[in-house]
């Protein structure tokens, strides 16, 4: 029963992301080829938000779900890591049309075929799990 605000935030979120066309295909395209301003405004607004989000955690203490405080680290000097992983992510959002959030709410809308943009996500990740230790961090 204590899950439901985050069920809740989450049916929020898909609605907001439905209504302001994050989801669209074709903003998406009309972002990769630099058409219009609309999923930019989007990204740059929760950039913003992020930032103050992060600010009033950091300033406030705040703690999770559990009790715990939460830590945020300072970012390392590393750049490359970031133009490697952001890179990646950007060819499979260009070509699925789709990133984490809009996947999930895509699928509730009834486009059955993101299952398998989904599925290689998770194995994605399983697999930087496995070889992470290896890599150049």
């Amino acid at each position: 029963m204590k899950y439901v605000k985050f069920l809740l935030l989450g049916i929020g979120f898909g609605f907001i992301m439905v209504k302001s066309e994050a989801v669209s295909w074709f903003r998406i395209q009309e972002m990769f080829r630099f058409q219009a301003f609309h999923m930019f405004g989007i990204i740059g607004s929760a950039v913003v938000i992020g930032a103050i989000a992060i600010l009033i955690i950091k300033k406030l203490g705040l703690r999770d779900i559990y009790g715990n405080k939460i830590i945020i680290p300072n970012k390392d000097k590393g750049w490359k890591r970031y133009l490697i992983g952001g890179s990646i992510f950007g060819l499979g959002w260009g070509l699925t049309g789709a990133c984490p959030g809009p996947m999930f709410v895509l699928l509730g809308q009834g486009f059955g075929i993101l299952v398998v943009t989904i599925v290689s996500a998770f194995l994605g990740t399983f697999v930087y799990g496995l070889v992470k230790d290896k890599l150049p961090h």
